[in-house]
């Protein structure tokens, strides 16, 4: 009985296998039919992505073997041995070795014929003003005449060996000088960050390039014009601050708090003074912001733009590698660059670590053309909006690649995989898009910011430009840690454009809309500070300037990388410094 049952139950199942059940009960046959139809495309769907997965991780590894293929060694401080973390090549020649291109020589001296022209113009219509308005010949003290362009423009002088120039400039700060006319008492309320990285930054640069003191001296004497600043409950300066009166306060249009890139953009400057004067005043305001940040960094490694300097809690406000965000994340780096890459500074590069996975997933590509670019995050939502600003971030990630040195590649042979990937990915598709803000437009000149759209790539946002040098700078970066000249022709087309479009007779100026070309009345002081400089190293060999010598402010102040202490104690280096190589700026700019 047992078996009979089983035997018709066994026998009913099999009908549903037989088509003519099928064909007698038509609505059956069409839920079969649908359900197959289903199934494949799903079926078909899911081996599409993988296809398509496959082919773009192919891609990338082809990337990968590229850049591992034409990547030059770059020394460091252990006697030539390759110090990147994730990039590693076979060594060819080194840099004392590297001869000069002719090509590179003639575009050196196009950009060294600029800044003669940039620095003329000012010398003739605002010397000792802050900046040049080139259309009216005439000089305004945008930053409470502290002499900005001045400053900002000695160690281009000095790098491009401009000497006569250079000397002039230096007489402006003889005992004499400073003390009929320079004055830094000044009532006048002064930025903190841009005070730091233009003035500060351009003084302790003079100094190390040429080992005159009395750079030194005043860069500490701006410095503790700057230091109540840090005054605060939880160390976290305000951005504001009267240079006579030492009163300091945030401005009021953030709500009484206080700018993460502007809080956290002044380490690497207030380190190198404490070194060379033995004072270590400097840099325990600047580290004590890190050590309260990391206490409740985010595991994305990405901050808001608002900190609150009483609580030291991050307001609700966007996450950004564009204006008011962008320099916080590359000094984390820097600083860890600056510290001799020690267990003193291991912190500073966990950080940024952390903030470059963040990053990652602020990454997107735009339809048809698939230009990758970074969004700004607010809140859980994420708008379809670059800064050019941000377009520091390649040459960034480039510079943080080259990481660790050769004993630690099987120590973080894992980290080093993650890296190559990550660097291969910016360098071949972040600095594209950003050389695309320069060319999709009419003058070859990017707006200061831009938005993307389905099926409609970018457009022009903010469409002014007033002479903005990141681009230029992650180009700088990506040619002399890859070797490869495509960087350097997107430069020298950049380089081309601003030729047409900003000289004038009385200096250069910046476009108030880089559609139709109208022209501002204003010469930024970091366009010699940077544009003029990266341009220039970027068609000069890699010993001007040595990668593993010197550190970049982000005002494009090269600081000479000293020792530093493991426990973090600074030592005085406060010696008459050399100058050991041969000789051959993220800022909240204005439009004039």
């Amino acid at each position: 009985m047992a078996r009979a049952s089983r035997s018709v139950t066994s026998s009913g199942k099999w009908k549903y296998c037989n088509p003519a059940y099928y064909l007698k009960r038509p609505k059956r046959l069409a839920v079969l039919f649908i359900v197959f139809v289903c199934a494949s495309l799903i079926v078909w769907d899911r081996q599409t992505l993988v296809r398509e997965h496959e082919v773009e991780v192919e891609e990338l590894r082809k990337e990968i073997t590229d850049m591992q293929n034409r990547l030059e060694v770059l020394s460091n401080a252990h006697g030539g041995k390759v110090g990147e973390v994730a990039l590693r090549r076979k060594t060819t020649k080194s840099s004392k070795e590297v001869v000069d291109d002719p090509v590179d020589m003639e575009r050196r001296e196009k950009v060294k014929e600029a800044m003669l022209h940039a620095w003329g113009s000012y010398e003739k219509y605002a010397w000792g003003q802050d900046e040049l308005q080139p259309q009216s010949k005439s000089g305004i003290n945008s930053f409470g005449g502290l002499g900005a362009t001045l400053i900002d423009s000695l160690d281009t002088l000095y790098i491009m060996g401009l000497d006569q120039q250079f000397q002039k400039a230096r007489e402006h700060y003889s005992d004499s000088w400073v003390a009929n006319t320079l004055d830094f008492n000044k009532d006048y309320e002064a930025s903190v960050f841009e005070t730091t990285i233009r003035v500060v930054g351009g003084l302790l640069s003079a100094y190390d390039l040429s080992g005159d003191k009395v750079f030194l001296d005043k860069a500490k004497d701006i410095a503790d014009r700057l230091l109540p600043a840090w005054d605060t409950a939880t160390g976290i300066p305000y951005n504001i601050i009267n240079l006579s009166h030492g009163r300091a306060h945030n401005p009021s249009w953030t709500g009484g708090d206080s700018i993460l890139a502007d809080s956290g953009t002044e380490q690497l400057e207030f380190i190198a003074l404490s070194q060379r004067t033995g004072d270590s005043k400097y840099q325990q305001k600047v580290e004590n912001v890190i050590t309260l940040l990391n206490k409740t960094f985010p595991d994305d490694g990405l901050l808001p733009i608002y900190i609150n300097p009483h609580s030291g809690r991050a307001g609700y406000s966007p996450v950004t590698f564009g204006a008011m965000g962008d320099s916080f994340y590359e000094y984390l780096l820097k600083v860890w660059i600056q510290g001799n890459k020690t267990s003193a500074v291991k912190l500073y590069r966990e950080m940024w670590e952390k903030s470059m996975k963040g990053l990652l997933s602020l990454v997107r590509r735009s339809t048809p053309s698939s230009f990758t670019y970074l969004c700004e995050k607010n809140g859980g939502y994420l708008s379809d909006k670059m800064d050019e600003l941000a377009c520091f971030a390649p040459g960034m990630v480039a510079l943080g690649s080259f990481g660790y040195g050769a004993e630690d590649s099987q120590k973080f042979l894992s980290l080093a995989e993650e890296w190559s990937l990550i660097t291969s990915y910016f360098l071949c598709k972040l600095a594209w898009t950003c050389y695309n803000f320069y060319q999709s437009t009419p003058t070859k000149l990017a707006g200061e910011n831009y938005f993307f759209h389905d099926d409609q790539d970018m457009s022009v946002g903010t469409s002014w430009n007033i002479l903005r040098p990141e681009t230029v700078e992650s180009l700088f970066y990506l040619w002399r840690l890859t070797g490869n000249k495509t960087y350097q022709e997107w430069g020298w087309n950049i380089f081309q454009a601003f030729e047409k479009n900003s000289r004038i007779e009385s200096g250069y100026v910046g476009l108030k809309d880089v559609n139709s070309g109208v022209k501002d009345n204003m010469m930024q002081s970091f366009f010699l500070a940077e544009t003029l400089k990266y341009l220039y190293l970027l068609f000069s060999p890699p010993t001007v300037i040595p990668l593993d010598q010197w550190v970049f402010n982000t005002e494009a102040h090269p600081l000479r990388i000293v020792q530093r202490n493991e426990g973090g104690s600074v030592g005085n280096s406060n010696e008459k410094q050399k100058p050991s190589f041969r000789i051959g700026g993220r800022k909240e700019g204005r439009s004039g």
